[in-house]
C-alpha cells in the first residue's frame, strides 16, 4: 500500500529565501529516489513563510530509505535553524 505524507513547515522570521532554496534541492534529489511516485513542494499564496510537501511512496521501505538517505539528512540539519515550525502527517486516503 502507497504512503501519503503531508508536511507543513514555517520558515523562521527572516528566513523565507533560505529555507525555499534548501526545500528545493531535497526535492529534486527525492523525485529520484527508487519508489518515489511524487514529491511536490507548495508555497502559501496567503503566508509566503509556510511551504507544504505532499509526498507519495510506493511503500513502507521506500519511505524509510528516503529517510536514511543522505541528502535528507543533510536536508534535515541544514534547515535547522531555518524551521520554526515542523508539522508531519501520514495519510490515508478514503476510498469512496
Amino acid at each position: 500500500m502507497s504512503i501519503t505524507i503531508n508536511a507543513i513547515l514555517t520558515a523562521t522570521p527572516g528566513k523565507e529565501d533560505a529555507l525555499r532554496e534548501e526545500l528545493i534541492k531535497v526535492v529534486h534529489a527525492s523525485r529520484e529516489e527508487e519508489g518515489c511516485i511524487s514529491y511536490t513542494l507548495h508555497e502559501s499564496t496567503d503566508n509566503p513563510e509556510t511551504f507544504v510537501f505532499y509526498e507519495n511512496w510506493l511503500d513502507e521501505d521506500a519511505l524509510n530509505r528516503h529517510i536514511e538517505s543522505n541528502h535528507y539528512k543533510n536536508y534535515r540539519k541544514n534547515i535547522e535553524t531555518l524551521v520554526q515550525k515542523r508539522e508531519v502527517y501520514r495519510l490515508n486516503i478514503i476510498d469512496l
